[in-house]
């Protein structure tokens, strides 16, 4: 994401199941050039940006269609609260156990001028890759602000 996020809000879901291993999450590695060599940092809850006069929680679930191509499931949703990230965006999500599948998600795109000054716009997918991925591992590899959902989660689920 490009610019000063300040002011700007996102919400998200964020899916969770419970296996042998533990706890897993399903997050997605952001898509377009930025994020392609990145792992640490580069992967994020299924969220996106709303605008003040929708209700988070619309906003969550539109955005979780969007980015993944399918339908938000059902199932009690646990509060995560919100955070701060360091670029001044504020993210609410809430968590929701369920068992999907990675290989059925179809990521929404977006048009950005790559090279930069080029003149030519390409189209990227909103998450390159989407995956199950344990608590250990999310921590690696996520937004710095988003891991503070993983402690939420794991206080709600215990």
């Amino acid at each position: 994401m490009s610019g000063d996020a300040r002011g700007k809000r996102s919400a998200g879901l964020l899916l969770f199941r419970r296996t042998e291993r533990g706890l897993e999450v399903l997050l997605g590695h952001m898509g377009g050039p930025f994020f392609a060599r990145r792992d640490a940092g580069a992967w994020s809850v299924p969220k996106g940006e709303y605008e003040p006069d929708e209700p988070a929680w619309d906003a969550a679930r539109r955005e979780f269609q969007e980015e993944l191509g399918i339908a938000p499931p059902d199932g009690a949703a646990i509060e995560l609260g919100e955070v701060r990230q360091s670029n001044g965006k504020v993210v609410t999500a809430w968590a929701i156990e369920a068992d999907l599948d990675p290989a059925d998600m179809v990521p929404g795109t977006f048009r950005m001028e790559w090279p930069p000054k080029s003149g030519q716009v390409q189209e990227f997918p909103e998450l390159d890759r989407v995956e199950w991925l344990g608590l250990e591992r999310a921590r690696e590899v996520l937004v710095t602000a988003q891991a503070t959902f993983l402690d939420r989660l794991v206080e709600h689920s215990g």
